[in-house]
Order: structure tokens, then C-alpha cells, then sequence
């Protein structure tokens, strides 16, 4: 009886720490290299935001890259890496979830939810975001190609 007790611990711990590794969790429960390959480039995408890696961010977006906001507004590679670097611009935490990475070819769509604590342009712009990001592989490594970001409703 006291090892059951013990297992029980035991996988309510592996369970909490699971949960705290949120990302490698994700990334572990990808079926396929591609998948876990894409859902890392997801995870560094929230990073360079972040951390406002303009560098990373313009090898990661290819040149026709279009982001369609929550408003409908669209956005250039060139923009949204001006976006990034500007001082109006601030992403202090982000938690990507539900994500699925769907694989046709040389062609990726991802759906997830994004929250965030973030501003820009100096206004605050935090909430959870239902994405779908599309990747095209192109001299062997994943760009993105478009992205288009929906504020979750709030339930009544």
C-alpha cells in the first residue's frame, strides 16, 4: 500500500514538472523531427520578439512575409521588423499553447494560442491570440511565409 502511495507522489511530480517545462513538453509531444523542428521555430519566434532579435527575425521571415493582424491591418517583413525594434515595442512574457503543426511537403501550418503581456506603439496589446502561421521550406532550412493572429474572445 505504501508503494502505491509513493507512485502516486511520484507521477503527480513528474506531472508538475512536466507542466513547468512547458516548451520542451510541447516540443516532446510532436510526432514527426519536422514537427518538433517547427514547434522549436514557434518557440524561438516568441523569443526574438522578446528579446527584439531583429537579426533572427529576418532570417526566420522570408521576403514576402505578411502578418495580418487582429484588426485586419497588414504588415510587411519590413515593418514587423521595425515593429520589433521599436522602443514602443515590448514583449515581457508569452505562453504559447494548444499548438498542432500540420506538414504538407515543403509547406507547415500551425494554429496555437499565443498569451501575452506586451505593448506596442505604446499600446498594450496583451491577451491570448489564436495564430495560424504558415512555413515553406526553402535551401533547407523553415521561413515563414504568413501569419495571421485573432484576439480570443473573452466568454460571457
Amino acid at each position: 500500500m505504501l508503494w502505491k502511495r509513493g507512485l502516486s507522489t511520484l507521477v503527480v511530480m513528474i506531472t508538475a514538472i512536466a507542466a513547468g517545462l512547458g516548451i520542451a513538453t510541447r516540443i516532446a509531444q510532436a510526432q514527426s523531427p519536422v514537427e518538433k523542428e517547427i514547434l522549436k521555430l514557434e518557440n524561438d519566434w516568441s523569443t526574438g520578439w522578446q528579446k527584439k532579435d531583429a537579426a533572427f527575425l529576418q532570417k526566420l521571415w522570408a521576403d514576402e512575409y505578411i502578418n495580418t493582424d487582429q484588426d485586419g491591418a497588414t504588415y510587411t517583413k519590413a515593418q514587423d521588423l521595425a515593429n520589433v525594434s521599436s522602443p514602443g515595442t515590448s514583449v515581457t512574457s508569452f505562453a504559447l499553447a494548444d499548438m498542432r503543426v500540420h506538414v504538407y511537403g515543403e509547406t507547415a501550418v500551425v494554429t496555437g494560442v499565443n498569451t501575452i503581456k506586451a505593448t506596442q506603439n505604446g499600446k498594450d496589446i496583451s491577451g491570448a491570440y489564436r495564430f495560424t502561421d504558415v512555413f515553406v521550406k526553402r535551401d533547407g532550412r523553415w521561413q515563414v511565409v504568413a501569419t495571421q493572429g485573432s484576439l480570443v474572445a473573452k466568454k460571457k
